[in-house]
């Protein structure tokens, strides 16, 4: 019997076939959670003008030297400067600007005093523009001015390529004018679905049937992953149907094709006929729990992951193999959600390496991993259940209750 492969050198086998896709030219307003392909330059300043800080008034600092609450500087009100306006003159010593915040500092301006620093009562209610203002407290030389270029400069890198874009990034770009932008494309995966004894949730449960859950689940991981998946009818258990089915994916010019079931031990041998005929297939016996079998190669230069039909085990080989494999080819960096977590109870394994699903909680400041309960490859109740699959090393077949072990999140716990 061939030996089994180790889960990481199956890992770097398929990571290290795996190439980068290439970019797309998308709407700014949709690249949000995408990954950006190419150097951002800054064409200009940010902010492209020295501008206010504050609602105030703009003055020559100098002339607030010697203020105070009792021996205020009155100066000449000449310009009242609102948001989106430009000063329509220079500030000369013993005058002032009102401004608002983020309006052009005017040229001569040294400084912004604060309102509440000043006699005025604009905030209060009252608009007008008076004739003069008094400042009541000094102010240094470049108070509360923001000044062209402080957040960045123009020429400099704004976002360099492989950059995750963010909301704050979606503002950096929108602030630098950039309406479009070069993202990485999403992996398009197509699922592929046999089986004379699957139904689609649309048809009626008939004897002997069982509905097809893979697909859903496949599709929705890929979607979570950051990629575009695509399910394709079932096909039956006949060469003709399984040919058409692999046919019909090709033809859609995927980046990834994703089947399940069909590349086990004793599995009908029509799908393994079709992968040699369009593709160069390996079928690797892998040492874990759940999730022996997997295949893995390329049909027609496209990636082919062969995973297990019971639905857990799909699932868990496409959290280990698949989904690392989507973020390269996405040219997103990925590293595994893994915390450490003590069991509750004694966990078994039969040596193989072991992805028990358990539930997660924490107690006097520790996380405690418990199981969900049975541990059947078929019982897909107990991934809905989990919050993450404690991973028991090689060779281990007991681990004691009270032990910590590896705990890889399948969604957010804090």
């Amino acid at each position: 019997m061939p030996q089994l492969l180790n889960v990481d050198t199956a890992l770097a086998n398929i990571l290290g076939s795996m190439t980068r896709l290439g970019h797309e030219t998308v709407p700014l307003v949709q690249s949000l959670d995408r990954i950006i392909a190419e150097d951002i330059l800054s064409p200009i300043h940010l902010p492209p003008f020295d501008n206010s800080a504050m609602d105030g008034y703009a003055i020559h600092a100098v002339d607030s030297q010697h203020a105070s609450q009792t021996n205020p500087a009155s100066l000449t009100v000449v310009m009242d400067i609102p948001a989106g306006a430009a000063p329509t003159a220079s500030l000369k010593p013993g005058q002032a600007a009102r401004i608002m915040t983020g309006a052009p500092i005017p040229a001569g301006a040294t400084a912004i005093i604060p309102i509440e620093d000043t006699n005025d009562n604009w905030q209060k209610g009252d608009a007008s523009l008076p004739p003069r203002v008094d400042i009541l407290k000094p102010v240094d030389e470049g108070a509360h001015i923001r000044r062209a270029g402080e957040n960045i400069l123009a020429g400099a890198m704004v976002m360099a390529a492989g950059t995750l874009i963010r909301p704050a990034e979606l503002g950096m770009l929108a602030a630098v004018g950039q309406a479009e932008i070069k993202v990485i494309r999403k992996p398009k995966a197509l699922i592929l679905t046999t089986g004379d004894e699957l139904a689609d949730i649309h048809q009626p449960l008939a004897p002997g049937k069982i509905r097809d859950t893979n697909s859903y689940t496949l599709a929705g991981l890929v979607r979570q992953a950051g990629g575009m998946p695509v399910r394709l009818p079932i096909a039956s258990d006949s060469l003709d149907s399984i040919r058409r089915l692999y046919r019909t994916a090709l033809a859609q010019q995927p980046d990834m094709l994703i089947s399940s079931a069909g590349v086990s031990v004793g599995a009908a041998d029509l799908v393994k006929v079709v992968m040699d005929e369009l593709g160069d297939i390996d079928f690797w016996r892998i040492n874990m729990r759940p999730g022996k079998p997997l295949a893995y190669g390329a049909m027609q230069g496209i990636p082919f992951f062969g995973l297990p039909g019971n639905p857990v085990s799909a699932m868990v080989t496409f959290e280990i193999f698949v989904r690392p494999a989507l973020a390269k080819l996405a040219g997103r960096s990925y590293q595994p959600p893994i915390i450490k977590a003590k069991i509750a109870a004694d966990m078994l394994s039969d040596g193989r390496r072991s992805y028990n699903r358990v539930t997660l909680s924490r107690r006097d400041g520790q996380v405690i991993a418990r199981s969900t309960g049975i541990q059947s490859s078929g019982a897909l109740m107990s991934m809905a259940l989990a919050d993450g699959l404690a991973v028991i090393p090689e060779g281990r077949r007991l681990v004691p209750a009270g032990a910590e072990l590896s705990v890889l999140l399948l969604r957010p716990f804090n």
